[in-house]
């Protein structure tokens, strides 16, 4: 027991010094971290996991004190989320969101790097017309509690949706949303607009690749050479289905008068198993996938109608996660198993801890060993300052 404790420690010992060393550079790609699984690994061991990734943003389906503790002075951006069951009360008693933000939100943004909370997710997906029109008072409840608290120009206020809203995508310069959603949406883009936060979008090719595979060439929906489509109205090319969703959203967005807010992508990926119904659900064509977005956003690409924008994504998902419901894809997303291993390879090579097994006394040991490590580098410190002024 005493063995695996010091090998996790001189691990993390090893691993903090190059955070001293050496600030983390992100690859620009966000992480979706869903939990919904009983046999994940705990949050302080993703931390290490994902600064080996060099990843830097994350965002949470809720705001899990765990998870945020865990992430304490690092270097990742999070965004957390405010689940549908709470909307009710906060659209109709606002002291609901203080409150909520009181507990949730500022006992770790003094040490977590909390940039965005995400009100609801897929509301319009629902159908259910009271969480509908509790959508925009909520997200209004959460923007003043934020603002009571002097933290509304350091934490966004935006929602997350699904692409079921639009009714027309193609060609994309012909994007528009469903005619019972307007009267929502339109005050929505608005209050979007007067706050400037991004619109979020949940984007997966692979349904429609899965709903239509005879008419959806595949090289299309994985980013692989293909001859495209060409929008007849604006001659832009596109040679991928994700960046066309993208430019419909735009296209729907400017119909009810905006050009003044981005597009981002809070979701997208490619399930590497299936049922059998569920056509082109592959290892392979998630490595494709996953893969080949990795390298766009690499590239800082921006879609056809938005060039000067590069994509901002938040790839779906961290993990596999064994608990959710649904069919057999919703469990397999992840990019990586609970034991931190590549469930196919995107380029990504992590290093997971292994679990800590303690004692009292391999504890004591432990923090006795850090004392003495702590102890050298002060000394270290002291000589080198010494040694500095002797020679001025």
């Amino acid at each position: 027991m005493a063995t695996h404790s010091l090998s996790f420690f001189f691990r993390v010992l090893l691993l903090l010094f190059l955070t001293l060393s050496e600030r983390t550079k992100g690859q620009g790609v966000g992480i979706n971290y869903g939990q919904i699984a009983n046999n994940l690994p705990s949050p302080a061991r993703v931390a290490v996991l994902l600064r080996s990734l060099n990843i830097t943003r994350v965002k949470l389906y809720d705001a899990d004190p765990n998870v945020l503790f865990s992430f304490s002075n690092s270097q990742v951006d999070f965004m957390i989320g405010l689940g549908n069951e709470y909307l009710q009360n906060m659209s109709t008693d606002p002291t609901k969101a203080q409150d909520w933000l009181q507990q949730r939100l500022e006992p770790h943004i003094s040490k977590t790097r909390i940039t965005s909370i995400v009100v609801g997710n897929e509301i319009f997906k629902t159908n259910d017309h009271v969480l509908i029109e509790n959508l925009l008072p909520a997200m209004k409840s959460v923007y003043a509690a934020l603002t009571n608290l002097g933290l509304e120009k350091q934490v966004t206020v935006t929602s997350a949706h699904s692409l079921d809203i639009l009714s027309t995508s193609y060609p994309p310069s012909s994007g528009s949303f469903k005619e019972e959603f307007i009267q929502y949406l339109q005050p929505l883009l608005d209050f979007h607009s007067q706050i400037k936060s991004p619109f979020l979008i949940n984007a997966y090719p692979f349904f429609a690749y899965k709903d239509s595979p005879k008419e959806v060439p595949l090289e299309y929906v994985l980013f692989q050479p293909n001859q495209g489509m060409v929008d007849p109205n604006t001659n832009l090319h596109y040679d991928n289905m994700l960046f066309a969703q993208v430019d419909a959203l735009y296209s729907a967005i400017k119909t009810l008068g905006h050009t003044d807010i981005e597009v981002r992508i809070s979701e997208t990926g490619w399930p590497s198993k299936g049922d059998e119904n569920e056509i082109g659900a592959s290892p392979e064509n998630a490595a494709l996938y996953n893969g080949n977005l990795l390298k766009l956003i690499q590239q800082r690409k921006g879609t056809p109608a938005k060039q000067s924008v590069p994509i901002d994504v938040y790839v779906f998902a961290l993990f596999n996660e064994n608990l959710k419901p649904g069919p057999v894809s919703e469990r397999n997303y992840g990019l990586f198993y609970p034991d931190g291993k590549p469930v196919y390879n995107v380029g990504m090579q992590g290093y997971l801890p292994d679990i800590i097994y303690t004692s009292r006394a391999t504890t004591i040991k432990i923090l006795n060993l850090w004392r003495a490590v702590m102890s050298l580098v002060v000394a270290w410190f002291i000589l080198d300052m010494g040694v500095k002024m002797r020679m001025r």
